[in-house]
């Protein structure tokens, strides 16, 4: 390549770019991969908080999508250290944080925080409210499927009415334990970016908190979108008073997200701090279409005018199913754009607050986007294997009516 085709190579390389930039800073360290693990988190925590509402709030409107929501906490608890481990490289390096703990560090303390939400809080409760549907299955199955059965029922096969009725206390004590668990879980990933000073996009007192209603929205959004289409797919109809229970507290949470997001940058405008200029061209520059189109716009106050039209106005339950469907559907958008923009627009303007670079997804390798729609697939084929090994609806199957 002669000298005229390497410069004519990097004057076009160099348009992406804009003020002036240190060359350490044109590559972002944290990409679609980082993006992704909040957003998981995030509908882990919002699930189990809505099966909380059922078992330890008493919102009996809720029970159709209770045991649905903490299969799929499972099943997006089970996949979301995953991003985690391929942006590492060697996945075995993640074994340092238990091997060496280091208890001042936020990031480092994730492994003890993971590790006592899935084999504390989450499996726990899961066994206790699903023992007695385990044992009936190990009774009325054969062969493998039957020791199968007998091996997760832990060697408690007393289905008595006084066994049950622990079983239920000891759910409902492991669910108050879980729901500041769940708190902790997602809270703490804003509490990483909210903590570094030195970066005005992220630090912010409000990230923690608006990272936890953001997390309430998501999972709201996600059950209601598994649960119409766990209902259409199994064709039985769907309890419309659940559904607008759900849509009421998705629409409720929405508000208070809303609120905390417009909230924050009202505070950031009126502070008006050096970086106030760099982040402005930030938002109308590289995050216009995902902060204000797809986050905002699409993302908050379409779905909550449509969620506020179908929970309030007339029309048939038909077509309020439509814009719940819908609006749950615009919500992700939303939830995922508000991930996207805290992650990679943190790393989109210098250190310096003088320049903007950008950031591009490949297709193809290990933190491709390829692999990112892999990651995101994954819990839902999770949850198609577990809720046919436990399933969760209210009525009972056909191994379960013959006793």
């Amino acid at each position: 390549m002669d000298a005229a085709s390497i410069g004519h190579a990097v004057v076009k390389g160099l348009q992406n770019f804009s003020g002036y930039m240190y060359p350490n800073e044109f590559e972002l360290h944290w990409g679609l991969l980082i993006v992704i693990y909040p957003y998981l988190t995030g509908l882990v925590a919002g699930a189990f908080i809505l099966a909380s509402l059922e078992r330890v709030f008493q919102v009996k409107a809720l029970q159709p999508v209770y045991r649905l929501s903490l299969l799929s906490a499972l099943a997006f608890l089970l996949v979301a250290p995953m991003p985690l481990f391929a942006h590492l490289g060697h996945p075995e390096r993640a074994l340092e944080m238990l091997w060496t703990p280091h208890l001042q560090s936020a990031m480092a303390m994730f492994g003890f925080v993971y590790a006592w939400y899935l084999l504390v809080v989450l499996l726990l409760e899961v066994w206790f409210d699903f023992r007695k549907d385990i044992v009936l299955r190990s009774r009325q199955s054969k062969g493998i499927v039957k020791y199968f059965y007998l091996l997760l029922t832990l060697g408690a096969t007393d289905i008595s009415e006084e066994a049950v009725r622990f079983d239920h206390k000891a759910g409902k004590l492991i669910t108050i334990i879980g729901i500041p668990s769940a708190f902790m879980l997602h809270g703490y990933v804003g509490f990483i970016f909210g903590s570094i000073k030195a970066n005005p996009w992220w630090s912010s007192v409000l990230m923690p908190i608006v990272f936890l209603f953001s997390a309430m929205v998501s999972g709201i959004a996600v059950m209601l979108l598994i649960y119409l289409m766990a209902s259409w797919l199994r064709k039985k109809a769907v309890d419309m008073n659940c559904l607008n229970k759900l849509a009421e507290f998705l629409l409720y949470a929405m508000i208070i997200d809303f609120s905390l997001e417009f909230l924050d940058f009202i505070h950031r405008l009126y502070e008006s701090e050096e970086s106030i200029q760099i982040l402005g061209q930030l938002i109308t520059n590289r995050l216009f279409i995902s902060l204000i189109v797809l986050q905002i716009i699409l993302g908050s106050i379409i779905p909550m005018i449509g969620i506020l039209f179908a929970r309030f106005g007339k029309g048939t339950d038909w077509i309020k199913r439509a814009i719940y469907f819908l609006s749950a559907i615009l919500v992700q958008v939303g939830i995922f754009s508000i991930r996207w923009n805290v992650v990679i627009g943190g790393q989109l303007f210098s250190k310096s607050l003088r320049g903007l670079t950008v950031y591009k997804a490949q297709l193809f390798g290990l933190e491709g986007i390829l692999v990112a729609v892999g990651l995101l697939i994954l819990p839902y084929a999770i949850l198609c294997v577990l809720v046919r090994i436990l399933p969760p609806w209210n009525d009972p199957g056909p191994e379960i009516q013959k006793t």
